[in-house]
């Protein structure tokens, strides 16, 4: 999550994380009011009431910086999918087109009002765009990770179902 600015938004994506299986969120911020550290995450009470409690249980890491996020990602070898209604001078995969079933996946999120920021996209191995058929192009940040992580999620287990 780059940047989220409330925190409401944090604990609902973070209940959206724990409830679709995922295993970490990296969080880059610098907004005051947003946890530095893994204990203040897990006892923040807005986010525990905002997650439902299960910013007790999802393991968080907060950088401080998009670049220092980007470098732990590709030194681990991750994928990363930024999620944007279009992006230029990118590969832009529809959601329920697209193919997530890389063994590493960061599928990354802006902020509410922003969204990424170039450097994401700029590092981005592709843009997942959520198809929408009305005038406006972006979705809350809860709502966003809700409908991706579930789709990915779906796709994800039948790859390995079909594997077996």
């Amino acid at each position: 999550l780059e940047n989220p600015k409330h925190s409401v938004n944090l604990g609902s994506t973070i209940r959206n994380v724990s409830a679709f299986g995922v295993e970490k969120i990296y969080v880059v911020s610098g907004y005051k009011g947003i946890p530095k550290t893994f204990e203040k995450f897990r006892t923040n009470k807005e986010l525990s009431t905002s997650s439902v409690g299960s910013n007790k249980w999802t393991f968080i890491r907060h950088f401080n910086t998009t670049e220092d996020c980007i470098n732990h990602l590709r030194k681990k070898i991750f994928t990363i999918a930024v999620t944007s209604p279009h992006l230029k001078g990118k590969e832009n995969v529809n959601l329920y087109s697209g193919q997530f079933t890389q063994k590493r996946l960061a599928v990354w999120f802006g902020n509410e009002s922003e969204g990424i920021s170039e450097v994401a996209a700029n590092n981005a191995d592709m843009c997942v765009q959520i198809p929408m058929a009305g005038i406006v192009e972006s979705l809350n940040l809860g709502t966003s990770t809700g409908i991706v992580l579930s789709y990915v999620r779906e796709q994800r287990l039948n790859f390995i179902k079909n594997k077996l």
